[in-house]
Parts: structure tokens; C-alpha cells; sequence
């Protein structure tokens, strides 16, 4: 009986682990290594996701550039920080680790691509997937959460 209960108990507990997308991530450039902002990501009041860059930092050696040069529309040149980078993220049903049908900008070329991101089991890395059509024809960048 007291094996019932204990096997209950954990696979309650494991069902009820929360993979949070909420919260400050350092982004990290897969083609340089280095960090170049950090971003908010909050849940909106409908149950999506959207993130701000709120830090931004320069590459080694180059001069720090304030605003998006190539953005779009009424983005151009719109300050990097408050920019908002993430949008319409959502929590997949069918695996809880996992957001779907959102969008992100490449504030360095100023495009908006499909977006997907996952959560690792410890909660501390997101896997940041950009794409136009389909996944496969895309490029992931891994974000650091700060504590």
C-alpha cells in the first residue's frame, strides 16, 4: 500500500513540474557566443507570451548601436531597448516544455519570422527557434535564464 501511494505521489509530482517561459533570459548569439541583450518574457492576460529586450550590449571591440536600423515600418530605428522581440508564444497542450504559434524579430536584419521555443527539464535554458514556413528551414539560438 505504501508503494502505491509513494509511486501516486511522484507521478503527481511529476505531472505538476511548471516549465516557466516567464522571466529575464540572456540571449547569446550562435554565431559569435557572445551575449547581446537580455529580454523580459511576461504572460499576457489572453495566455500568450511576448518579450522586451530591456539590456543590450555590444559586441567586442564594436560600437554600441541604440536602435533598430533594420526594422520595418514603424519600428525603424525604434530604440532596442523596449523593443519588443517575441510575440503570440503559445503553451503546447500536448507537451507542456514546448510554445508554439509565435513570432519573432531579428532585430539585426529587421525580420519577422514563425516562432517556436522550448523549455530544458531544468527550466534554465530556452531553445529559441526562428522560421519562414516550416521549422526545418530555420535557425535556433539558445537563451540563458538570469537568476
Amino acid at each position: 500500500m505504501k508503494k502505491i501511494l509513494l509511486c501516486c505521489l511522484s507521478l503527481i509530482t511529476s505531472l505538476s513540474h511548471a516549465y516557466d517561459l516567464t522571466g529575464k533570459w540572456k540571449t547569446v548569439d550562435d554565431k559569435t557566443g557572445y551575449s547581446r541583450a537580455d529580454v523580459e518574457i511576461v504572460k499576457n492576460p489572453d495566455g500568450t507570451y511576448s518579450g522586451k529586450i530591456y539590456t543590450i550590449r555590444p559586441l567586442p571591440g564594436k560600437p554600441l548601436e541604440p536602435k533598430c536600423l533594420q526594422c520595418k515600418g514603424n519600428l525603424k530605428n525604434a530604440p532596442y531597448v523596449g523593443l519588443q522581440i517575441i510575440s503570440g508564444f503559445k503553451q503546447d497542450p500536448n507537451s507542456p516544455n514546448e510554445f508554439i504559434d509565435g513570432q519573432v524579430l531579428d532585430p539585426l536584419s529587421g525580420k519577422v519570422y514563425k516562432g517556436k521555443a522550448k523549455v530544458n527539464a531544468k527550466n534554465n535554458r530556452l531553445n529559441m527557434r526562428g522560421y519562414i514556413g516550416v521549422s526545418m528551414l530555420g535557425r535556433s539560438v539558445t537563451w540563458l535564464r538570469i537568476e
